[in-house]
């Protein structure tokens, strides 16, 4: 199928954007040195926003789902939905872009970034999706999903930085099905999204929210990880399925006999990638990135910024990069705002019957998290306050086990759950209590 030709006024003259069809690539062909280049030619300036031409995909409009269109402003509106706005424009009844960054403590980084979507309907999701976000009672986005969004739907590589909790996962995965849904590769021949995370435990809450998002439009996920059975999850990657959600070990297990093709990936997502280096992957991050397309958009959060982080990084994301920081740049993990955090210096061997008292003090079917520094303590913690529905969940417990202890913690028939770090960071477990 032939290139096709993309209207796009705000290249430098003579530049032309073109769109491989097969690929959903969107490439630079400058037809007096016929050079083509995948990199936008040096030399744009946004142009400020106005009315859409008659018959033109305007600010409102969007695109066919399987084409690339251009907002009414001039920038590039590469998955449908409506064009986002640089500049400062405010819509009517919002805050200015000045106003909301400072309220939420954003920074941002990068050439020409785009404006937050401060609501649902400024980003112009599919119906499908929409619905979904209403169901779950949403009432507008959280930060780092509407500055993630803007940036993301640009086709252009995010790095960002927030808390544990923020609402990254949406921010990733709603911008990724509307790449599958512009791009339209077959899944028998290899996924078009990977996302990587650190754990088994967030693997399955990402795929869980993958299935929830994408179950109305047939995009299909496979969760890969390890101390699970292998058998399941190739043949999901043998039916075919758009969207992998995987640990780096297992996942290089895969890579390494040849049961895998990441060759069509064009949409890479680093979850949690602070955790994912402080657990001893970047050997394993480092070989599975070496075998996707240097031509994609990579999405990386993480909740600390410290400098091998950055490292890695700097590695990975490319393409007109827009860096977004919630809370603040810093190298440390910082605590939630949210959470009233109350510190009691105990003797040792008072610690358990104080944390008996405190159990007893809360409303009875109180979801409580207890975290311990090693495993050993974990278990002897668990036995003795499983008077109160406690269960423990660590490292060497079990695959089946371990999500046994997390889907009845959510239900709250076990309302204690005892963990290492585990279950430390990038879990979403409503109506916690206390920990």
């Amino acid at each position: 199928m032939a290139p096709q030709r993309q209207h796009d006024p705000t290249l430098p003259p003579p530049w032309q954007a073109l769109l491989d069809p097969p690929t959903g690539l969107l490439y630079y062909w400058n037809p007096e040195t016929n050079h083509t280049q995948y990199e936008r030619p040096e030399g744009f300036l946004p142009v400020a926003p106005g009315p859409p031409e008659a018959g033109s995909l305007g600010f409102n409009g969007g695109c066919d789902q399987g084409g690339f269109g251009m907002g009414g402003n001039g920038v590039p509106n590469t998955y449908g939905g409506n064009a986002p706005v640089m500049g400062g424009a405010q819509r009517p009844g919002e805050m200015s872009v000045a106003e909301y960054r400072a309220k939420h403590d954003m920074t941002v980084m990068g050439d020409s970034v785009p404006d937050p979507f401060q609501s649902f309907e400024s980003v112009g999701f599919p119906p499908d999706i929409m619905d979904e976000i209403n169901r779950a009672g949403f009432s507008e986005p959280t930060p780092i999903q509407a500055q993630s969004w803007s940036v993301a739907m640009m086709g252009r590589d995010v790095v960002a930085i927030a808390k544990t909790g923020s609402g990254k996962t949406c921010g990733y995965l709603l911008p990724g099905l509307l790449h599958i849904n512009a791009t339209r590769k077959d899944p028998r021949a290899g996924p078009t999204i990977l996302i990587l995370a650190p754990t088994r435990e967030l693997a399955v809450q990402i795929k869980e929210e993958a299935d929830k998002f994408g179950r109305s439009s047939g995009i299909r996920n496979t969760c890969v990880y390890g101390g699970a059975p292998k058998g399941p999850q190739l043949r999901d990657i043998g039916m075919g399925v758009q969207i992998v959600i995987a640990t780096p070990g297992r996942l290089n297990d895969f890579l390494e006999s040849g049961q895998i093709r990441l060759h069509q990936v064009s949409y890479l997502v680093l979850d949690e990638a602070d955790r994912m280096l402080d657990m001893g992957f970047e050997p394993q991050i480092q070989k599975i990135v070496a075998q996707i397309p240097r031509q994609r958009q990579t999405l990386f959060y993480s909740a600390t910024w410290p400098r091998e982080v950055k490292n890695i990084a700097s590695q990975f994301v490319v393409n007109q990069t827009v860096h977004v920081f919630i809370g603040g740049v810093d190298d440390r993990l910082v605590a939630n705002k949210a959470i009233t955090q109350n510190v009691e210096i105990v003797n040792p061997m008072d610690k358990v019957n104080r944390v008996i008292q405190i159990l007893r003090s809360q409303p009875p079917g109180s979801k409580i998290i207890i975290f311990c520094s090693t495993k050993r303590m974990c278990d002897q913690l668990s036995g003795r306050i499983r008077d109160f529905g406690a269960a423990a969940i660590h490292g060497d417990k079990g695959q089946s086990e371990r999500d046994w202890v997390l889907r009845n913690f959510r239900d709250g028939r076990t309302p204690v759950m005892v963990a290492t770090d585990v279950a430390a960071r990038g879990l979403d477990i409503p109506n916690v209590a206390g920990g």
